[in-house]
């Protein structure tokens, strides 16, 4: 109690600590927080934010600065508003590796977040909480809304990271989502400076041999959904630390997308859909509490959260050995990209520096269909470094450890978005197995013209007319223009970064010499 004290919180009406999940959905059922759904999974409102809202995001890094007093105006604001009320807070871990966790303590005035924290942390065991000191604490608070005239936020909702009073606070938004990506910030930032980790915006998963695979993509790309493979063990869904031994998973659960989830298409995830789950903003069939994954009434961004042991087949340590296999996942909304290729390592620097993809409809706030975007290291919202910090480090990994990296498109074929089709899931779990199995080592390759990505002849199960995008179009014009396009806009963003890259890294760049 003398941590709250030593915080300001002098007159709260309660406190909780460390609920069980089956007290947190009493209390969240109690509150009027969220309803049962008839698999026993808590369904619950994020309210006006259904998603991440990356621009309300700021970090504090000089004391002297103006943000200083943004900062201590919202905390002492923050602060007054708890001590009207009864809190939750949960003492967690995050990282699985204990030579390089943090200490993290939530204090949350809602049941069902900190059910939240519950699945998506990593869970001390008893004697693992005596004692507990956090290094890092997160003050959440949905119904608190910042003053942006007062308070230097852009708007009332607000993510506020402290790094020198180690405190994080959240407001004005019941996105959960905030919290979690809050603590990945401080991990990237930390990691990488003081241990040479990268730090990574990916999910992982092993094989039956001890072969670790990773996937690095933005939300909407498909981590979740392809590192969940009935046939291999899951590491972690979303975000992962590489040290000299290996990878370990920075979270305790999984934030799965589930519009228009069935249990076909996705088993593992469907499965885990039970009491302890939290479902995000989906919403009943009529006259029932059975969910209609296909409703989109309040966002495409639907969302479950569950502890990862949820998931069948799962590392119990959270720990993997070096990766054999990087995947770069990208929903490429042009339709011009191929479904899998296989990159050098200067295209692989290069293609993660710029970190294209194309957010969709749902991922944040605002996006209702797909748009293009480059997002450094695959996560630029969440790297408070320099982009070409977290690009050395993978560099220096790729070439110690001779990783195989792919390129691999989740989005769309025989044309952009609107008129292409989105690359079925089982041709894509298809050409991932036959490059984990080594059958993509024996096979002849052809190159993609502009981007120069080298393109398999033939995978098993996948139609040979799909591979090389151009193939899928009934124009050969459109797709040239539009690869052009797209080379270009690479082009155009990689300029930002151009005075760090050296020969290698440049050499992975689209050669775009067709002009008209």
């Amino acid at each position: 109690m003398q941590d709250l004290i030593d915080l300001g919180l002098v007159n709260i009406k309660g406190v909780l600590w460390n609920l069980t999940p089956a007290e947190l959905v009493t209390e969240a059922l109690r509150n009027g927080e969220g309803v049962l759904t008839d698999t026993g999974a808590l369904m619950c409102d994020t309210g006006k934010f259904t998603g991440r809202s990356p621009n309300d995001r700021f970090i504090v890094k000089d004391d002297l600065t103006k943000d200083k007093v943004w900062f201590d105006i919202l905390y002492d604001k923050m602060i007054a508003t708890l001590g009207r009320k009864r809190v939750f807070i949960r003492d967690v871990f995050a990282g699985a590796d204990p030579d390089f966790r943090l200490r993290v303590r939530i204090i949350n005035t809602e049941a069902w977040h900190n059910l939240f924290c519950y699945n998506m942390f990593i869970r001390p065991v008893a004697s693992e909480l005596d004692n507990f000191s956090p290094d890092f604490t997160i003050l959440a608070v949905p119904e608190f809304e910042a003053d942006p005239e007062i308070d230097g936020t852009r708007q009332s909702n607000f993510s506020i990271i402290n790094f020198r009073k180690r405190i994080i606070l959240v407001g004005g938004t019941g996105y959960t989502g905030e919290t979690k990506k809050g603590i990945f910030s401080v991990l990237n930032f930390l990691l990488p400076e003081k241990a040479q980790v990268l730090s990574m915006h990916c999910s992982a998963n092993m094989g039956s041999e001890g072969d670790t695979a990773v996937f690095f993509g933005l939300s909407g790309t498909g981590k979740t959904t392809l590192s969940a493979d009935p046939n291999r063990q899951l590491i972690g869904d979303d975000e992962h630390g590489w040290t000299d031994s290996g990878i370990f998973n920075f979270e305790g659960g999984c934030y799965a997308k589930v519009i228009d989830l069935s249990e076909e298409k996705e088993p593992e995830i469907y499965k885990a859909i039970k009491f302890g789950s939290i479902l995000e903003n989906t919403r009943f069939y009529p006259f029932t509490t059975t969910v209609d994954y296909s409703n989109r009434e309040v966002t495409e961004n639907t969302r479950v959260s569950y502890p990862i042991h949820y998931i069948e087949q799962v590392v119990d340590s959270s720990m993997g050995g070096i990766p054999k296999n990087i995947f770069f996942l990208t929903a490429d909304a042009h339709g011009v990209l191929p479904p899998i290729s296989r990159l050098t390592r200067g295209q692989a620097m290069y293609h993660f520096i710029s970190g294209y993809t194309a957010k969709v409809a749902g991922t944040e706030t605002g996006v209702t269909e797909p748009q293009e975007v480059f997002s450094a290291c695959f996560g630029a919202p969440f790297m408070p470094l320099h982009p070409t910090k977290y690009a050395e480090l993978l560099g220096e990994k790729i070439h110690k450890h001779q990783v195989t990296i792919w390129l691999v498109n989740t989005g769309w074929s025989g044309g952009p978005y609107g008129i292409g089709e989105r690359i079925k899931l089982k041709y894509t779990r298809a050409m991932i197995t036959a490059a984990l199995e080594g059958v993509l080592d024996r096979v002849e390759y052809r190159e993609l013209p502009i981007f120069g990505l080298k393109i398999p002849n033939k995978v098993p199960g996948v139609p040979n007319e799909i591979l090389d995008p151009k193939d899928t179009w009934d124009d050969p014009v459109d797709y040239q223009i539009k690869v052009n396009n797209l080379a270009q806009s690479f082009i155009d963003n990689f300029k930002n970064f151009e005075e760090y890259a050296n020969q290698e890294i440049m050499q992975g760049a689209p050669r775009l010499t067709i002009t008209n």
